[in-house]
């Protein structure tokens, strides 16, 4: 069964990678080391860290040692400036198919789908990268020995 609540794929690599990178232990992480953690393909989340990096709250450096890196301290990149690189802005509006009247008395939803957004919204402005540092677990991987 689904769940209600769904997160793209881009935007849940573009959390997992930001965190990942705020907690990194060197100055620069590569994709492999972000693909290996977060089980993504590494195109893919070439793609998510080009975004991150146009909207600039990473920066990249080519080369064997090069890799991506905060643009910003993580206590000012919030998730909500994520969310927005990778979804663009959110917008709460009450009716959930965007009809400006509805054709019942009163919403068959009750107003939950509003409510859920807000609770989102507010979750996204509250976290920041640095309420996450320390948090993450070394995955190791095949490529890794042990």
């Amino acid at each position: 069964m689904a769940g209600v609540f769904h997160l793209s794929e881009m935007l849940s690599l573009a959390l997992h990678s930001m965190v990942y990178i705020a907690t990194a232990d060197d100055d620069y992480v590569n994709v492999k080391q972000i693909a290996a953690s977060t089980g993504a393909s590494e195109a893919h989340l070439s793609k998510v860290l080009q975004r991150l990096a146009k909207g600039r709250l990473i920066h990249s450096v080519r080369g064997p040692r090069g890799g991506f890196a905060l643009a910003l301290p993580p206590e000012e990149i919030s998730f909500l400036d994520i969310y927005e690189i990778i979804e663009g802005p959110i917008y709460i509006e009450g009716c959930p198919n965007h009809r400006k009247t509805c054709p019942f008395s009163s919403c068959i939803f009750k107003g939950i789908p509003e409510k859920m957004n807000s609770q989102f919204l507010e979750y996204l402005q509250e976290n920041r990268l640095s309420d996450f540092v320390g948090n993450r677990k070394d995955v190791i991987t095949d490529h890794q020995a042990i």
